[in-house]
């Protein structure tokens, strides 16, 4: 008996899919004559609706291929992965963002972190950032580093400035006398805060002399490593024997390029500028004393834009509570200097 009603819901079971499988059928062939029917000019036009109605059967009907007449199997796959894109486009569309955008500020921040501490990897970058109360991830922090080539190198002016306090500079220049003689200046120039170490005046420079004035200019242990200077034939055979013995590297600028002993240049223009333009010199000893004045004043008076507006030797500042300003002359008064005093 079990067997009998078995037998006949497998009979009604397949004969209500046959009839569905039918209908579908029917369904799938009248549509593509529908599609038929509103083309013109020989090509099929197919719109989103019909794309849905295809897709739709190739999900549920395992026979849709065998019926598929107007286009092509690979065309109705195609559609169909087109809606899935632009179903997630839209899902994602509607709910909350993904991860939070990393601010303009923050990215620069991390660029010029990097560029400015080559030796930086992203760990190092994003400790300093979470002390700047900066909440980042690592990732994002390699995301935006600058990219460089490896091994990483520091710059020309980092590498001048870890440098700097073993570089001097030396050179000589002229001055007229009311007497149309010719006085020769020697400077010497850290280039360390841009500071005049040593200078001296003669109307006969020899290498001896010469060789007496870098003795004078570098006592016991304050010897640069490096020194940088012109090719005059007044830096002879004992000038460079001695400078060898004391330990210092000659460093010779190519011929007639002053531009590549910049700083002692420099010196020796704001020299002119500022000071020798406006005077008329008699002799030795008034030439000495005058740049003995102005380097008094270039060392612990006069800014620098290259040091902060500061002068080699730092000044203090002077809030509005010291005093009154006062004005104080130097260089025969060419140059004053303001402090504050009390009344």
């Amino acid at each position: 008996m079990r067997s009998l009603f078995f037998s006949l819901f497998v009979i009604l079971r397949s004969s209500f899919q046959t009839r569905a499988a039918l209908q579908v059928e029917v369904l799938a062939l009248r549509h593509q004559i529908n599609v038929l029917r509103r083309s013109h000019g020989g090509r099929v036009r197919v719109n989103r609706a019909d794309r849905l109605l295809w897709v739709w059967l190739s999900r549920l009907w395992s026979g849709w291929r065998s019926f598929l007449v107007i286009v092509k199997p690979e065309t109705v796959i195609s559609w169909h992965r087109k809606g899935f894109r632009l179903y997630w486009t839209w899902k994602c569309s509607q709910g909350l963002p993904g991860r939070p955008q990393v601010s303009q500020e923050v990215r620069d921040l991390i660029r010029k972190m990097s560029l400015a501490n080559p030796l930086w990897g992203a760990p190092r970058i994003h400790g300093e950032l979470l002390k700047l109360g900066i909440e980042v991830t690592q990732a994002t922090v390699a995301k935006y580093m600058a990219r460089r080539r490896k091994p990483p190198s520091q710059s020309w002016g980092a590498f001048l400035k870890n440098h700097v306090k073993e570089l001097a500079s030396i050179d000589f220049f002229v001055v007229p006398t009311v007497t149309f003689r010719v006085l020769f200046v020697f400077v010497v120039l850290a280039h360390n805060r841009r500071r005049p170490i040593h200078f001296n005046v003669t109307a006969n420079p020899t290498s001896e002399w010469t060789e007496q004035q870098m003795l004078e200019a570098f006592p016991w242990d304050s010897v640069p490593r490096y020194v940088l200077r012109d090719r005059d034939s007044i830096y002879g055979e004992s000038f460079r024997k001695r400078v060898q013995a004391m330990g210092i590297r000659e460093v010779l600028t190519a011929p007639q390029s002053p531009w590549q002993n910049p700083y002692v240049e420099r010196l020796i223009g704001s020299i002119r500028r500022e000071c020798l333009d406006h005077i008329i010199v008699s002799s030795e000893s008034s030439l000495r004393r005058i740049l003995k004045s102005y380097f008094q004043y270039y060392q612990h008076t006069r800014t620098h834009l290259s040091l902060g507006k500061d002068a080699p030797e730092p000044r203090a500042i002077h809030p509005p509570g010291f005093g009154a300003v006062v004005e104080i002359p130097e260089v025969g008064g060419l140059h004053h200097r303001y402090e504050r005093r009390a009344a």
